[in-house]
């Protein structure tokens, strides 16, 4: 039996400001990082050893999952890989969710946000928003860089990641990943077989650990979120 835990980072200032972020590199709030050290003790608490760490290239992310380690006491490297990073807004990426909602309507905003495969228009390289300008993301490849994406296109590149480098793992070892809303979501499609339908009604909270326990045969046995009080329940696993 082996545990995958799942955790959305901390409320970050771009989610305070309710901007679309992206693949833009913002902190963590007070309030985030209050959140990720609750979900420290939480996961404390299942006495579980995790003994691999996975995050985003993403700062957001990575203080999570440092303030969790921090919580476990565990002084494991964690691995970062771009590929679990948020999705890519495009042109929106920057802009307040409030107001594009009162330009655009409420339909597209959340056709732009909640559809599988429809995604923005792809924002300028000049923008100083562009991952091409941003300092994070200078070791990877431009060709891999995107301009813009659908959840279908985050979907691929972290599920090709997952196979790849986590999956195998699951079988005899306990993995934590601290990732984003979207790329969890992405994750958890394949993880719960769920259709374009229901994908679009899930829900990541921020900060509240999903754990998941799997057999030798990677079938899921059990899974919840450690902090019942803030679970979302618009999706039954």
């Amino acid at each position: 039996m082996s545990f995958l835990i799942l955790v959305r980072h901390g409320q970050s200032i771009w989610n305070l400001e309710k901007r679309f972020t992206g693949w833009v590199d913002v902190d963590l709030t007070e309030k985030g990082k209050l959140e990720a050290e609750k979900a420290g003790f939480l996961i404390k608490e299942k006495n579980i050893n995790i003994d691999f760490y996975y995050s985003s290239f993403q700062l957001r992310a990575n203080r999570t999952l440092e303030i969790i380690k921090d919580v476990l006491n565990d002084k494991k490297i964690f691995k970062r890989a771009w590929q679990l990073n948020e999705r890519h807004y495009g042109s929106l990426t920057g802009l307040n969710k409030n107001e594009m909602v009162d330009k655009l309507g409420a339909n597209k905003i959340h056709e732009f946000r909640r559809s599988w495969n429809v995604k923005p228009e792809a924002l300028n390289k000049e923008s100083p928003y562009h991952p091409v300008n941003i300092a994070t993301y200078k070791e990877i490849p431009k060709s891999v860089i995107p301009d813009s994406e659908s959840l279908k296109d985050t979907y691929e590149r972290v599920l090709k990641y997952f196979k790849n480098e986590i999956e195998e793992k699951l079988r005899n070892k306990n993995v934590l990943i601290s990732a984003h809303g979207n790329s969890l979501r992405a994750l958890c499609k394949n993880l719960f077989n769920l259709n374009n339908n229901q994908i679009s009604d899930l829900e990541i909270p921020t900060g509240n650990p999903l754990i998941i326990e799997l057999n030798q045969e990677l079938v899921i046995t059990n899974c919840e979120y450690l902090d019942k009080e803030r679970a979302k329940s618009l999706l039954v696993f």
